[in-house]
């Protein structure tokens, strides 16, 4: 990009990915109190607020689309090198939580902060996200090495991964592998090279599962019920199979226009974590499938659009930090919704921008304030493009529309 495309005013925000965002996060928070009121009106625990989890949400929505405004009027370039300022905490936290970390539904993932508390793991992905966008883009065409680009950045990720498997969070984990590995895909790596470090890695988790199972077997038979669980939740419908059996059962009761807002059945303490987990059951339940199509392809707009964005943008570190803020949300998503409906394991992972959870929706926020970043650099160079068409002068801007990624 020569001088005068990398000087003058900076473009507008794409205001669609904008206006998606807000709808989802809004739907959100409409959702998180549907879905968890009538819970807290009938405990104790929660001063019988039937807003008490709402008003969190609200809170940290605030904090995170402040970060979104924020990071949305920096220039994503500084955060090329700048991103050391944020991947270095981000791994101290991750690697302090497992031990000194409060526990929470068997899981070490928590720092608390009064009554309150922040979880490492979702800042260490967005962390990484920075890192493997910084890395690859320098590296360029070396990262097709395997020794001297592939093999360094996949360390990386593997131990940020094995960080997250000690607390453990084996979803997050899988999220963190998964989004890591599309960005290693959009950033050209060898794909024999690939399908080796792969392989590698599944004879390592499964060497390692099958020590442990050895040596422990007890600490793995909550595990094993879960996937026998989705194999088949009737078998134990009240144990193992409980949280899938009430999740398909709400589905079901939603039927093809819903229950109605609010009237949730499932909700009612019978589905376990309905504002957390299990939030698109409460969704299917009282819009049945019609409105979760809705929801759903909205979601899908979503994703899209910003996937759009990384792929105009001109700088291959701009295009790859997109398209890994995008997988990231994406992966999570399909993870998730993929779990209630029983399709795949249940995880435990949120569903982004929907969920209740600050961690989550200050990150999520703070990733889309930075693709809204990069979404500026793109317009204001179609900007520029525009002008010196009209001053007939041939521009000298990349071609907009497809990806600056290497090829195989």
């Amino acid at each position: 990009m020569n001088a005068q495309q990398s000087n003058g005013p900076r473009g507008r925000p794409d205001f669609l990915l904008l206006i998606l965002t807000l709808l989802l996060v809004g739907f959100g928070l409409v959702m998180v109190f549907s879905a968890s009121s009538n819970y807290t009106l009938a405990s104790d625990a929660f001063n019988r607020d039937p807003l008490y989890f709402t008003k969190r949400q609200l809170v940290w929505i605030a904090a995170g689309s402040f970060l979104l405004l924020v990071l949305m009027n920096i220039p994503y370039r500084r955060f090329k090198t700048g991103y050391v300022l944020f991947f270095i905490p981000a791994m101290i936290l991750l690697a302090l939580v497992p031990f000194i970390g409060e526990e929470r539904n068997g899981a070490r993932s928590w720092f608390g902060i009064g009554t309150l508390g922040i979880q490492p793991t979702e800042f260490a992905k967005l962390a990484l996200v920075m890192y493997l966008g910084a890395v690859i883009s320098k590296k360029d065409e070396r990262f097709r090495d395997f020794k001297h680009g592939l093999l360094p950045v996949t360390l990386v990720i593997g131990f940020v991964c094995f960080l997250i498997m000690l607390q453990p969070d084996l979803g997050s984990a899988m999220v963190t592998a998964l989004f890591a590995a599309v960005i290693l895909f959009a950033g050209g790596a060898n794909m024999k090279h690939l399908a080796v470090l792969g392989l590698s890695a599944a004879v390592v988790i499964t060497a390692f599962v099958s020590v442990s199972m050895l040596m422990n077997p007890g600490a793995w038979s909550y595990r094993t019920e879960r996937l026998t669980s989705y194999l088949n939740p009737l078998e134990d419908e009240l144990g193992s199979g409980y949280h899938l059996v009430k999740s398909l059962e709400a589905l079901g009761h939603g039927g093809l226009t819903g229950a109605g807002f609010g009237h949730s059945v499932q909700k009612l303490k019978y589905l376990p974590f309905p504002y957390n987990d299990f939030i698109f059951s409460v969704i299917a339940e009282e819009f049945g499938f019609i409105g979760s199509v809705i929801f759903l392809l909205t979601y899908l707009f979503f994703i899209w659009r910003g996937i759009i964005i990384a792929l105009r943008c001109p700088d291959p570190y701009g295009t790859l930090v997109g398209i890994g803020i995008m997988s990231m949300i994406g992966i999570q998503a399909i993870i998730n919704i993929g779990g209630v409906i029983g399709a795949i394991p249940i995880t435990g992972v949120t569903l982004p921008l929907i969920s209740y959870g600050g961690s989550s929706i200050i990150v999520t926020l703070a990733g889309i304030g930075l693709l809204l970043s990069i979404s500026r650099e793109y317009n204001r160079v179609a900007r520029l493009e525009q002008e010196q068409l009209s001053r007939g002068v041939r521009p000298d801007a990349p071609r907009f529309g497809s990806a600056p990624v290497r090829r195989r």
